[in-house]
């Protein structure tokens, strides 16, 4: 109880205190009744936020959430951005490192896990990124020869540690920063199909919902059918400090990207580490990354074009 219901009980017991103790304990019981249903609804997110909650304002589009931005590509960011044949001739990559299950096909891509059972696999940028406002652009590949039952699936991590495994997909729990996850197998019923593209905004504290598939830890998701497909799969992910933070997915057409939300009011740990890691269990699937292309990225002010008389159209003479 806090707030209203404190001062509510308090008003309570202090009236029923002078009518004998069995009013009293009456009023207390009820007080007690107040505070588990406030504290149930909060617990299921139903009741209102807590003090201090983030208040994070979630879209599918950036329309829907309420922006209208011009963004620019700037800069590649090279030290964040990974192409074949992945490798130099000491095999090893000047930006970024793999570790566990995960291995390199020069012509082909960076496999994070085979298709087998009990796989982790992970690669992880040597560097924090340094960039305020950024674009992140990740192809990668979800294949396997089960029709039914598959998983587990892998995440996209902008973290303030690196290449630290453990059960979130091949990924420590309880980390700081911002997780994407790609879950292809769902732990428990959901009225949404998997796959699904989940946000996961780590405070260091918090532990990962994995039996009900991170759906405490959601703060923005989409279902994707990126598993298994004929079109080149990509993951984008833009990124303005203080401001929005917005995933799209290609999976329908070539750069036919769907929108998959919009998060505002959100604010990323400075100097992230990017990862991307990948885990199967009883059963499985083939996780690869074929590139990651990052750009640093800024806003575009559109000017109106100057009419003959020197105003801009649809606007008054300066």
């Amino acid at each position: 109880m806090v707030g209203s219901e404190i001062q509510l009980c308090i008003l309570t017991l202090s009236a029923m205190k002078a009518s004998g103790i069995d009013c009293l304990l009456k009023a207390l019981a009820l007080c007690l009744l107040l505070s588990s249903v406030v504290f149930a609804e909060r617990s299921a997110g139903t009741g209102p936020p807590s003090t201090g909650a983030k208040k994070y304002v979630t879209a599918r589009t950036m329309r829907g959430a309420g922006i209208e931005r011009n963004i620019e590509l700037g800069v590649p960011l090279r030290t964040h951005s990974i192409y074949a044949p992945y490798v130099d001739s000491d095999l090893q990559n000047r930006w970024f490192s793999f570790g566990a299950d995960s291995y390199v096909n020069t012509n082909k891509h960076v496999r994070l896990t085979r298709g087998v059972s009990s796989q982790c696999g992970w690669l992880w940028s040597r560097l924090p990124l340094t960039a305020a406002n950024w674009q992140i652009e990740i192809e990668f590949k979800i294949s396997g020869e089960a029709s039914h039952l598959y998983g587990d699936g892998m995440a996209f991590w902008l973290t303030t540690e690196r290449a630290v495994e453990g059960p979130v997909f091949c990924s420590k729990d309880k980390w700081n920063g911002l997780g994407i996850v790609i879950d292809t197998y769902a732990n428990s019923h959901h009225t949404y199909a998997f796959p699904r593209v989940m946000a996961m905004l780590g405070d260091g504290k918090t532990e990962y919902d994995l039996g009900n598939d991170g759906k405490a830890n959601s703060i923005a998701a989409c279902s994707a059918k990126v598993r298994r497909t004929d079109i080149t799969t990509k993951l984008r992910m833009i990124y303005f400090r203080d401001d929005f933070f917005q995933v799209q997915v290609q999976y329908k057409g070539f750069n036919d990207w769907t929108d998959c939300f919009v998060i505002r009011n959100i604010s990323l740990p400075l100097n992230p580490f990017l990862g991307v890691t990948a885990q199967t269990g009883d059963v499985y699937d083939e996780h690869d990354i074929i590139s990651i292309s990052s750009h640093s990225a800024k806003l575009v002010t559109t000017q109106s074009p100057l009419a003959e008389d020197g105003s801009t159209k649809g606007g008054k003479k300066g």
